[in-house]
């Protein structure tokens, strides 16, 4: 029989999405749930809700709430943080990377790496050679990774996979779904792994 699974949708430039990165394999892992990891690209789920920048830096005092609250729960979950020194930052080709790493298997190192660069290191990771430091570091050949993420078949991919989250009605990250059952936002990851162990195999 199947382990139940957990869609995480996650987003490379999402502050929230940060913490459950770091955090979800140990715990889906416990709960015997299988992550399906899902990279997406917010910037289009947000154009179509009316905004064209993250709601964080659109509504200030949101934003400064959120960037507390980041302090706060790193230092629950013993997690190094460092402000990025610009937000959001573009995770385009980290996401098309993460697809290639999807395939490959390495997607969760893969992940968590480039998220300690953005939210513990203040490193640009919407430059090139930021991903190749991370996927060399990794053991991987970060040139043929790169070429192949930037392959039209790999874009249209990430493009389809971002218009997906849209069709299903996603509208921040993280998200988690589980069948057809959503939850949104790092504070229900463990909410959606104990859905998905008590309603059974995905």
């Amino acid at each position: 029989m199947s382990r139940p699974v957990v869609e995480f949708w996650y987003e490379f430039a999402s502050s929230y999405s940060w913490l459950s990165v770091m955090r979800i394999e140990p715990l889906a892992q416990a709960a015997g749930v299988e992550v399906e990891w899902k990279p997406f690209l917010l910037g289009p789920v947000f154009l179509a809700l009316g905004w064209n920048d993250s709601p964080f830096n659109i509504y200030p005092p949101k934003g400064r709430y959120m960037w507390r609250d980041l302090e706060r729960l790193a230092a629950r979950y013993e997690l190094p943080f460092r402000k990025p020194s610009g937000f959001p930052r573009s995770s385009l080709l980290a996401a098309r990377v993460a697809l290639v790493g999807v395939e490959e298997g390495w997607v969760a190192s893969f992940s968590r790496a480039v998220m300690q660069a953005n939210f513990a290191e203040d490193r640009d990771i919407g430059e090139r050679a930021v991903i190749a430091d991370i996927l060399s570091a990794q053991g991987l050949d970060a040139d043929a990774v790169i070429e192949r993420a930037q392959a039209d078949a790999n874009k249209l991919a990430l493009r389809r996979q971002t218009e997906r989250a849209t069709e299903l009605g996603l509208f921040g990250a993280p998200s988690f779904r589980v069948g057809d059952e959503l939850f949104w936002g790092n504070d229900r990851l463990d909410d959606a792994l104990a859905w998905a162990r008590s309603h059974g195999a995905g």
